[in-house]
């Protein structure tokens, strides 16, 4: 166990929020570099109740694989916005099958598809897409949060130049708890890499041209030498959902 961890009787309880971020920024500069399982581990004997987020896309699928192994009891939550690609449904029942998951958690908005599109009309994402993603992502998310000490990423600095300050470990200012990317230096070949030495099972959109899958309407096929992100909320000024900024 590190130095870090060694000196923390308390875990993630010191006084001020200041003394927090400090502790945060010691492990991330001490697993910088470090193996994502080594990353984890820390993760699971500092943080005490620790969840891993899962999109069930290729980087969290990699994390799945990890988190299982690091701590088989462990939470993974998802969040269903109802309008998920029937291949990413798939994936998640063959997940379940794969790793057992006991403690897997559904996260879905307070409105039905119905009681959204009679409150704000039909087809919100394609009207207002940040309006949708509020709806159906981040109030969900905010909400389940208040539950954890910490939760469990698969962002990636070379993402998006949004993620490119990411660190293995930091404070979440938005949802107000700790933060863990353990794949943040990874590149996409390392997360492949993983999955064929691994047989990790994987959403098959990912073979159609789909390096990030979303929901169903504001997720489309990349083109060559488009950006990976590009497919994401095509034709509009929007490159997150709002769950990482």
């Amino acid at each position: 166990m590190s130095d870090v961890l060694q000196n923390t009787q308390t875990q993630f309880a010191p006084d001020s929020l200041d003394a927090r971020k400090d502790q945060l920024n010691a492990l991330a500069a001490e697993y910088e570099g470090k193996d994502p399982r080594e990353i984890l581990k820390a993760a699971h004997e500092l943080v005490p109740n620790l969840a891993l987020a899962c999109s069930f896309g290729a980087e969290d699928m990699v994390l799945l694989d990890m988190w299982m192994q690091v701590n088989p009891q462990g939470i993974v939550f998802y969040i269903d916005t109802d309008v998920l690609f029937p291949e990413t449904y798939a994936l998640r029942d063959e997940a379940v099958a794969r790793y057992g998951i006991p403690n897997l958690v559904r996260i879905s908005s307070k409105l039905t598809l119905e009681a959204q599109a009679e409150q704000y009309g039909e087809a919100l994402w394609a009207r207002d897409p940040n309006q949708c993603c509020n709806l159906r992502k981040v109030e969900p998310l905010q909400r389940a949060l208040t539950a954890y000490d910490g939760w469990i990423t698969g962002i990636r600095r070379d993402q998006a130049p949004t993620r490119a300050n990411a660190r293995v470990f930091e404070w979440d200012q938005k949802f107000n708890l700790v933060k863990v990317n353990p794949l943040a230096a990874w590149s996409w070949d390392n997360v492949w890499d993983y999955i064929r030495d691994n047989h990790v099972p994987y959403n098959p959109l990912h073979d159609q041209g789909y390096p990030s899958i979303g929901c169903l309407h504001c997720t489309r096929p990349v083109k060559p030498g488009e950006d990976p992100r590009a497919g994401r909320w095509s034709g509009f000024e929007k490159t997150e959902c709002g769950l990482h900024k």
